[in-house]
């Protein structure tokens, strides 16, 4: 049986596979349980604990013409990975680059990773990204800024 893959193998197998929409392969990078958190999400997301959710989350399996944002041709920039006292934690700093296919309108979105690895599998991850700046790329900004009005006056 090969030797599990490191954390910061997997840190660099999922920045890149989100890159090139290698779905399968970046979900097979999670743990069964798992607890994914994104402590930036405006609207306050809940974690993501499973493999169906983070599914989901990637948008696997959904309808044709469910996600209705622009198309984002992206590569992982300036990353940097930071190894910690704890084996199976790191720290990693990138940052997704690109363009909308659209519009051809240029976005660069910061992210932090912290992620810890047991086994070559993530099974918890805090991942800290400017959503905002996502959102303004994929097209889908005002709806964005329209549901924070909207959380935070309920």
């Amino acid at each position: 049986m090969p030797e599990p893959l490191t954390p910061r193998e997997v840190f660099l197998k999922l920045v890149h596979g989100v890159c090139e929409e290698r779905w399968e392969e970046v979900i097979g990078l999670y743990a069964e349980q798992t607890h994914v958190e994104h402590p930036f999400h405006p609207l306050a997301a809940p974690a993501l604990r499973s493999l169906e959710e983070l599914r989901a989350h990637f948008g696997i399996g959904a309808p044709p013409g469910a996600y209705t944002g622009h198309t984002l041709r992206r590569r992982p920039v300036g990353i940097t990975v930071h190894e910690t006292a704890d084996p199976e934690v790191i720290v990693g700093e990138f940052r997704y680059e690109g363009s909308a296919v659209e519009t051809g309108e240029p976005f660069t979105v910061p992210a932090v990773f912290v992620m810890r690895v047991r086994d070559g599998k993530i099974v918890e991850s805090r991942d800290y990204l400017d959503h905002l700046r996502s959102a303004q790329a994929r097209g889908q900004l005002d709806d964005v800024l329209a549901a924070i009005r909207q959380h935070h006056d309920s």
